[in-house]
């Protein structure tokens, strides 16, 4: 519309043109802007062409000239030939008027002089009288031209395209496909004119597919299944999506549900993600009602695979021309392609192909890619980042490349195609640029022939079904390949025990300590030491670890980071659809086990979800056959299904699962006051002989003994935070079991990192239960183990990841000091090992203890390295992670490091990404930081909006600090907000605050709750009676809160608590725009860097929450 106000108002062409492939919607927008641009004092214009146009000559000016004319109306040749008489007859004399005859058909006598002519000459006059007429009539009115599928245009309709433009003032709007060769000179010298602006269109991002379909349905909300399928089929090609949708309406597969309130749904595992995906805030305008004005959201038949049903025709249509048009050599390799999947590798697809040598197939893959048939790619990484985003539309300056000389551009031209060669060898990775293409070429295999395929498939990919070497070449589900037998290979048990073997780094990687630098176990820590000698012992161990670590830096150097990811989509994945096809279940099973665990070792839970559904049918198959008996598949299949529940929030649902999971595993737990007692007893009598056992020589469990027991100690891990968190005062009793049951796992297990682990976290439960004497010993007991450990391979690890979980454990405790020694101590080791997916990690707990100590330059320090690992590993949750930091920094210590807009856009754009939206906490802390910020400008509107955001997050109570940092920040907004209804004297706001100091209390009472938080939880309970007029219970909570803080070292708290006490109890009357003023004059950190804003000055930049309602009615 900017484009075309300047038309109107400049004396000049403007030439607006869209280029994108079938189905991008260039027609839709042409519609679009010929609706808007109706108006007085100009003519709107809108054609459309087809391939025959192209072919006949001066077609697309006689389109133009008819409508200038008004001939488009006349409804026989004589109206025709009587309009253009009165119109050319003062321009043109009547003995020329039979040129008209064949451009118009009309029939006006033929003169002598025009049957002399030549033809160049006829076509001359009259592109003379068109140029006349158009002048005469831009004199009157502005023209603008609309031309749908523009690369129809002919030769002759270009050329006097490309004189008016020049001549006349006239906005020409068109679209077009891309052309199949070189576009001829005067439709290059229009693309390059300076009035030019050339539009190349993108396919539509995630959220346009989602506010489109919601849109077009008219619901408030789809499932994320659904969102995939369209995302993923479409790849952001409307017409694709708007296909998809319809042929999912023809099966019957969408059904529409009237809208419940999301704290009345009963949360079930089949609704465990259900309606999470919604419209952007960009439909908020919108209406998505029905007839009857109710809510409605759309949900998927029962039992319907959406990645089953077969493409609809007209799509396939398209494919299968595509691929007709292809040679016969082309079209095996697609064929073959298709077979293995929608993503492959080049070694594969190798291997499939049928008597091809190499440089056969690296030509016909590089043809393919320009063709866009397939995208290459180098690595994993680059795969995710390309499939998180489509690309966007861009404006092409064609103009820059007429400036280059005309031999540079043959030359490139002949060399795209070898360059692409060269890349396509340099990609290990191929994926198909449309999967609808992928299933039609599936499609045109016979049975026998698939078969035949998917068996070959399998027999290669196998080989590297396990974890990657830098994660020493296990199963994602610990000694999994032990308990089923699944290979279609047979290996000999050199080759089984090669797999088992780390091999992580490489020999020369041991490092052996001078027996004088390493203390034996025993001498470690010796009795009567005092906590402060046992802290610089431990301390000391680390830095004399690191210390030799540096030393041999480059043996102890992974050759790669963790390539996991990568072999889970390409070997892992493929694996499992490859045994669907051939109709083995119990394999299919067993690599969509693993697919899941390793999803969630990933952090997505999403997709554990959806591979975990996936195995679920399959084992619905195969318990009906009588010979299957796999009770540790069922076992571990219910393990993951809890661990997906615990992540999520829903611990009633997660402990339903882990019980199951341990009933079949033999270790039922109980579920009554008498059991429980017993068998704690029996737990405990376990647990002193394993001690006992400890330092006698044992043989170790066998591998299959070893499965289950990993994953029951991971089964006991969550259910002791599970009980731990509940109010009952009884759980306590299970979740000490719990606790209890899993050390013994470990130590059954002989595995120095499951006891050590287990030593942690037992002494972590009773921290958290305030059994002081006990945590002590089980700490020391995890240091002594690792003391001895030989500093290889997993050995270095223990020890870096002893030294980050001791840091976590310190923080939660309010240990502020020590978190912070052992934190950096981790971040050191992890840096040594460059293990970004572990040190990310250490990086944010050290972050927040930083940040409360205000230890603001080590903060800043620390925050330059989470930002540049996770723009180095592309690692979304570290990022989201230093966004939640900086708002902090923003809202509580008084200056800014990032802008509150850029923290805010990064929300708005990162919203959705599956691994931060079905993550407990991190959004929650981020949306509830937003709406702090807003409640304190008393911007309600805008608080509302992002505190509706939070809200349903709220409910996911996993119990992780993460979790407890963002409802600590969302009760904190739901404070400010009762000051406000307060304020307004509301009527229930008295009922609101009860509950509100309700919620804090019983979040304080929680076991799972650290002590690190509770001064501000204290805080917020502080103000919210001083708001209700309770000045005793005010003291009490403002005083303790001050004791905590004073104890913790936490100087963030301890000063806001200070002012607040010193602002609540003063005279001094309050300001409505105090935190306005405060916000317009926060210092940067470059300011207080370069020495130009005092540090200790901007401690008092803190909000001072408003009381001005000392004596209320309440």
């Amino acid at each position: 519309m900017r484009t075309m106000k300047e038309f109107l108002m400049s004396n000049c062409s403007r030439i607006l043109m869209y280029e994108g492939l079938f189905g991008y919607g260039k027609s839709q927008i042409l519609m679009e802007i010929e609706y808007l641009a109706q108006g007085e004092n100009h003519r709107t214009i809108a054609i459309a062409l087809t391939k025959i146009s192209f072919h006949q000559n001066f077609y697309t000016v006689q389109i133009l000239m008819a409508n200038v004319l008004g001939l488009d109306t006349c409804r026989h040749y004589k109206e025709r030939q009587s309009n253009l008489q009165s119109r050319v007859r003062r321009l043109l004399d009547e003995k020329f008027h039979c040129l008209l005859n064949d451009i118009f058909h009309v029939q006006f006598p033929i003169s002598r002089e025009i049957s002399r002519m030549s033809t160049l000459r006829k076509q001359k006059q009259l592109e003379a009288l068109f140029m006349k007429i158009l002048e005469q009539t831009v004199k009157e009115e502005r023209i603008i031209f609309i031309i749908d599928e523009a690369q129809f245009v002919d030769v002759a309709s270009w050329t006097f395209m490309e004189k008016l433009i020049r001549t006349v003032p006239i906005f020409i709007i068109m679209s077009l496909s891309p052309f199949v060769g070189l576009p001829c000179a005067a439709a290059s010298a229009i693309m390059k004119n300076r009035n030019t602006t050339y539009i190349t269109l993108g396919p539509m991002q995630p959220s346009d597919i989602r506010n489109k379909v919601c849109l077009d349905l008219n619901v408030r909300s789809i499932p994320k299944e659904l969102e995939t399928y369209l995302v993923e089929g479409s790849r952001g090609i409307p017409y694709y999506c708007e296909e998809l949708l319809r042929n999912l309406d023809r099966h019957q597969v969408l059904v529409f549900q009237q809208m419940e309130p999301e704290d009345k749904t009963k949360v079930t595992w089949n609704n465990l993600f259900k309606n999470f995906v919604k419209p952007t805030e960009e439909l908020k305008g919108f209406s998505l009602r029905n007839e009857e004005g109710s809510e409605e959201v759309c949900n998927l038949v029962s039992g319907v695979r959406l990645k089953n049903l077969s493409p609809p025709a007209s799509l396939k249509e398209i494919s299968l021309v595509q691929l007709d048009s292809m040679s016969l050599s082309h079209q095996m390799l697609v064929r073959c392609a298709a077979i293995i999947g929608l993503t492959f590798t080049t070694e594969l697809l190798f291997e499939v192909l049928p008597c091809w040598n190499m440089k056969m197939m690296i030509k016909a893959l590089a043809t393919l890619v320009e063709l866009n048939v397939f995208y290459c790619f180098r690595n994993g990484k680059d795969l995710r980042l390309a499939l998180k985003k489509n690309a966007t539309s861009f404006e092409v300056h064609h103009r820059s490349s007429s400036l280059r000389p005309s031999e540079e551009m043959a030359h490139s031209e002949e060399e795209e195609l070898r360059e692409l060669e060269g890349e396509v060898i340099e990609c290990h990775i191929i994926r198909f640029s449309r999967p609808i293409m992928q299933k039609t070429a599936y499609e045109l295999w016979l049975k026998d022939q698939k078969k035949a395929m998917h068996l070959k498939c399998a027999r290669f990919l196998e080989e590297n079904a396990h974890r990657c070497d830098h994660c020493r070449s296990g199963d994602f589900i610990p000694y999994h390949h032990f308990m089923v037998d699944i290979r279609l290979n047979t290996l000999d048990m050199d080759t089984i025990k090669k797999m088992t073997k780390p091999r992580a780094i490489q020999a020369k990687e041991e490092i052996s300590l001078a027996k004088s630098e390493v203390p034996k176990r025993s001498e470690f820590l010796p009795e009567n030491l005092s906590p402060e000698e046992i802290k610089d012992t431990i301390l000391g161990f680390f830095d004399l670890i690191i210390t030799r670590l540096r030393a041999v830096e480059e043996d102890i150097t992974p050759l790669e980071s963790c390539q996991c990811e990568e072999v889970l989509e390409i070997v892992i994945l493929p694996l499992a659809q490859h045994f669907v096809a051939l109709g083995e279940n119990n394999k299919a099973l067993y690599y969509f086990l693993e697919t899941a665990a390793a999803y969630l070792i990933l952090g997505d839970n999403y997709l554990a979800y959806v591979y975990l559904n996936e195995g679920e049918k399959l084992l619905k198959i195969l318990r009906q056959k009588k010979s299957w008996r796999r009770t540790f598949e069922s076992a571990t299949f219910y393990s993951l299904k809890g661990q997906v529940c615990f992540n999520m929030g829903q611990m009633v649902l997660a402990k339903k699962m882990l019980r199951k999971a341990l009933k079949l595993f033999n270790r039922e737990f109980p579920y009554n006051m008498i059991s429980l007692f017993l068998q704690t007893h029996v737990e405990k009598n376990r647990h002193f002989h394993y001690l006992n056992q400890q330092g006698s020589e044992s043989s170790p469990p066998g591998k299959k003994r070893l499965a289950q027991l990993y994953r029951q100690t991971a089964c006991f891990s969550l259910l002791w935070r599970i009980y731990s968190s509940s109010y009952f005062f009884h759980y306590k009793f299970y979740g000490h079991l719990a606790a209890v049951m899993q050390v013994n796992s470990a130590l059954e297990t002989q595995n120095d990192l499951q006891i050590i682990n287990a030593y942690l976290d037992y002494s972590l439960y009773h921290q958290l239960a305030g059994c002081q004497g006990m945590w002590f010993k089980y700490e020391l007991m995890a240091m002594e183990q690792i003391v001895n450990l030989p500093l290889k391979g997993e050995g270095i690890e223990i020890v870096a990841l002893v030294a980050g979980r001791l840091a976590h454990i310190k923080y939660i405790m309010g240990h502020l000091d020590l978190a912070i020694e052992l934190g950096s101590r981790a971040h050191k080791l992890w840096s040594l090992l460059r293990n970004p997916n572990k040190h990310y990690l250490v990086l944010c707990r050290l972050c927040k203890s930083l940040f409360l100590k205000s230890r603001y330059k080590q903060l800043i320090q620390v925050l330059g390295w989470l930002w540049d690992l996770s723009v180095a590993e592309e690692h979304i949750f570290s990022k989201a992670f230093f966004y939640f930091v900086c708002l902090d920094i923003m809202l509580y210590s008084g200056f800014i490091y990032r802008t509150f807009e850029e923290c805010v856009e990064f929300i708005c754009q990162n919203e959705d990404d599956r691994l931060l939206k079905f993550q407990s906490g991190i959004l929650l802390g981020l949306y509830s930081c937003v709406a702090i910020w807003y409640a304190r400008l008393q911007d309600w509107d805008e608080f509302h909006t992002f505190s509706s955001r939070a809200k349903p997050l709220v409910s996911r109570r996993t119990p992780t600090v993460l979790y407890y940092e963002g409802i600590a920040r969302y009760l904190e907004g739901q404070v400010l907000y009762l000051q406000n209804q307060i304020e307004q004297q509301l009527e229930n706001a008295q009922d609101r605050g009860v509950e509100l100091l309700k919620n804090l209390e019983s979040l304080v009472a929680q076991n799972t709750t650290g002590p690190v938080f509770y001064p501000r939880l204290y805080h917020l309970m502080a103000y919210v009676c001083i708001l209700m007029g309770d000045g005793q219970n005010c003291d009490l909570f403002l005083n303790t809160a001050l004791r905590l803080s004073e104890t913790q070292g936490n100087m963030l708290e301890k000063c806001w608590l200070n002012m607040s006490k010193e602002w609540w109890y003063s005279t001094l009357e309050s300001l409505e725009d105090q935190w306005l003023q405060t916000v317009l004059s926060l210092p940067s950190w470059e300011k207080i860097l370069s020495g130009k804003v005092n540090i200790h000055d901007v401690q008092k930049n803190k909000f001072l929450m408003r009381v001005n309602i000392l004596d209320n009615p309440f």
